[in-house]
């Protein structure tokens, strides 16, 4: 009767999982050092893959006002001091030297629609950057969580690993001890030292795997996991693969990131196409020149002996007009540019469909994944039931001579692969459905409750800042590292938690046999 009503809640506890509104697993718990969200929210703020998309993003946000500049006016002045060493014989005006100063101010009128759709183009690219920026969170996310579920199972299989050890050293003791009193075979003592060597093997194997998980969880979040908590429920998963397949449609950051890029191709080709038509620019200027007092005095030619007349030392000069560039013939330049940006375009379109097929792809996939994990959980958990029974049956009938000692180590044996089968499928389930969050595009700081930190990065606050600025001397500071360094964490190890949260209370207590 107790085992029937515990499968009962082990089946609604799958039910609930599978509707979003229950964690992976029901733990009776010590107090956790760390958490996922923690682990996320620490990632969010640290990891170097992200901190490099923002800094790219922001590099796509310059890139606009490179554009804009090109439509703004320009200002240049320009000197020079010059030594005339040589004279033109036939100059009837012989400075030695001269100091020249001009200043000249550019504004472009007309540019055949060039500058406008570099522009909107570089706007364009900046939105795409924006979704590029949220598939890389999602990207990093869906990492951390994997190295997350991977430490958690990693504890939990290292841990019926160390059991199964446990339990088979007993096993070889005592059936050593029924050898010496004539009571079992030597075969029976060779068959449980076989499988205690495995075991022992077998626990090496799940070390080093927790041990690589545990370094995997460091490189992503920058701090060494500690007692982690069971994860929490996913909020927002799909009824069906359809839904999940409409919501990613209009919400996957890389089908958005291609679709704005397809736009932004689309404006090169204006761009290219503007080469052919005219240009128009207004400019005006003012020069100025010293002779710096080496122009010599000048006589009147009609009256040699009469006063000296003082030759002007600078001159100043000052101009404005309009420039009209037509271009005539280019050597078929513009067409060529044209023809380029079109094919540029066409591939842009075509990764559109590309990035679609892709999507879909991986959501139904995820979707898949998902629910055969589910289904894994609820056979698993009924062959650990039903492994745990046989197991029982099995050691009741060796003790009265009906099994041998072979069925028994056969019998633990399965037990253990039925349980490292459930806590496997747990972390699968899990995985599988964050993978299908973040097809979907509901895997990003926002959805996962990082709000409620005060860490979220605004995109769009760096682009506002650095719109409109027209000082050439305006700059950013020097660029550091963001993110830290892991070399001074100690290297991570096998050893485990009391209590390994992936696994139940009520299998603890199945254990003790």
């Amino acid at each position: 009767m107790r085992g029937g009503v515990s499968r009962r809640g082990r089946r609604a506890s799958l039910i609930a999982l599978a509707m979003g509104c229950a964690p992976l697993c029901a733990v009776a718990t010590p107090a956790y050092a760390d958490t996922l969200q923690e682990a996320l929210t620490q990632a969010y703020i640290n990891n170097p893959t992200l901190m490099a998309a923002r800094a790219t993003l922001r590099a796509t946000d310059a890139q606009v006002e490179v554009e804009r500049a090109d439509g703004r006016p320009s200002a240049n002045a320009n000197g020079s001091v010059t030594e005339f060493i040589e004279q033109s014989s036939t100059s009837f005006f012989t400075p030695d030297r001269a100091f020249n100063l001009g200043v000249d101010l550019g504004v472009p009128i007309y540019s055949g629609g060039a500058i406008k759709n570099r522009i909107r183009a570089a706007d364009q690219r900046v939105e795409a950057g924006r979704a590029d920026l949220r598939g890389t969170e999602s990207a990093v996310f869906s990492r951390v969580v994997a190295a997350y579920m991977d430490v958690l199972r990693g504890q939990a299989l290292v841990s019926l690993a160390r059991n199964q050890v446990e339990v088979l050293g007993v096993n070889t003791q005592a059936t050593s001890d029924r050898f010496e009193i004539g009571d079992l075979t030597r075969t029976d003592v060779a068959q449980s030292q076989s499988r205690l060597a495995l075991a022992q093997g077998n626990l090496r194997s799940t070390e080093a795997n927790l041990i690589a998980a545990r370094e995997e969880y460091i490189a992503l979040v920058g701090e060494a996991p500690t007692d982690l908590a069971p994860p929490p429920s996913l909020p927002g998963l799909p009824a069906s693969v359809e839904t999940a397949v409409d919501v990613a449609l209009v919400a996957n950051p890389d089908l958005i990131a291609a679709r704005e890029r397809a736009v932004a191709a689309g404006y090169d080709i204006d761009v290219a196409g503007s080469t052919r038509l005219p240009r128009v620019s207004v400019f005006t200027g003012y020069d100025y020149q010293n002779f710096l007092g080496s122009v010599p005095n000048a006589v009147d030619p009609d009256n040699p002996t009469g006063p000296v007349i003082a030759s002007p030392q600078t001159s100043t000069a000052a101009q404005a007009g309009v420039t009209v560039s037509i271009p005539l013939f280019q050597g078929g330049r513009p067409a060529a540019l044209e023809r380029q940006a079109q094919a540029r375009a066409s591939a842009a379109l075509e990764q559109v469909i590309a990035a679609e097929r892709d999507v879909i792809a991986q959501v139904r996939a995820a979707y898949s994944s998902w629910q055969a994990s589910l289904a894994i959980i609820e056979s698993s958990q009924t062959a650990v039931d039903a492994a745990s029974l046989s197991l029982e049956g099995v050691r009741a009938e060796n003790s009265i001579g009906n099994r041998t000692i072979l069925d028994v180590l056969n019998a633990e044996q399965e037990l253990l692969n039925a349980r490292v089968d459930l806590v496997t499928a747990r972390r699968n389930a899990y995985v599988a459905a964050f993978s299908l969050l973040a097809a979907m595009g509901r895997a990003e700081a926002r959805d996962l409750g990082l709000a409620d930190e005060g860490v979220l990065y605004d995109p769009v606050a760096n682009y506002d800042r650095v719109s409109g600025t027209w000082w050439d001397w305006s700059r950013d500071p020097d660029p550091e590292a963001m993110s830290t360094s892991t070399a001074a964490i100690p290297a991570a190890t096998a050893e485990v938690p009391d209590q390994p949260p992936l696994e139940t209370d009520e299998m603890s207590a199945e254990r003790g046999y």
